[in-house]
């Protein structure tokens, strides 16, 4: 029996998705009850030659919607990159996990060792269909969620390992206020 994306990698990127809706929520509460200009949060690094947390939050939607959408063979979902203020990248996070949901979870289970072309910038990488989604797709999204986490939490927003494995919360039986 081998292992099947939508029940694996789709859920593991869900989770990762769901607990970055609650990092910008708690990140747009702090800003206004620490009187930052949010601003300030959404363009700050945690070193100087990394992304800002606006793109961290950019790379961690964008990465997972466009590659699962590629798996299912469905239309690669277009991202702008205008987001100025929370509430605009808690919508492009509610927009991605909305693409990946409505995915057809047999499309993106279809032949997983069919080897795919995947452009990654300047490259372009040839790798099998559930390779893509554990070793590219899974890491990235849980990379850039991190960063996003760490840069809010670096500037002292009140966030916790609870906050970062919120989807495990569902079966523990408790709610995520």
């Amino acid at each position: 029996m081998s292992l099947r994306i939508s029940t694996t990698a789709l859920p593991a990127a869900m989770q990762a998705l769901e607990s970055l809706d609650g990092v910008l929520r708690k990140g747009r509460d702090a800003s206004e009850t620490m009187g930052v200009d949010e601003t300030v949060l959404l363009n700050w690094r945690i070193a100087p030659d990394m992304h800002p947390f606006l793109a961290q939050v950019r790379f961690a939607t964008e990465i997972p919607a466009r590659a699962f959408s590629r798996l299912a063979g469905a239309p690669l979902p277009e991202f702008g990159e205008d987001e100025t203020s929370f509430p605009d990248l808690i919508a492009r996070n509610a927009r991605a996990r909305d693409i990946i949901t409505g995915l057809d979870p047999d499309a993106l289970d279809a032949d997983p060792e069919t080897v795919i072309e995947v452009p990654m910038g300047e490259l372009t990488v040839s790798l099998p269909r559930a390779a893509f989604a554990a070793f590219w797709v899974l890491p990235n999204l849980q990379f850039h969620v991190s960063a996003a986490y760490l840069i809010l939490r670096g500037l002292g927003v009140d966030l916790g390992k609870r906050d970062y494995l919120a989807g495990l919360i569902t079966y523990l039986g408790e709610r995520r206020p």
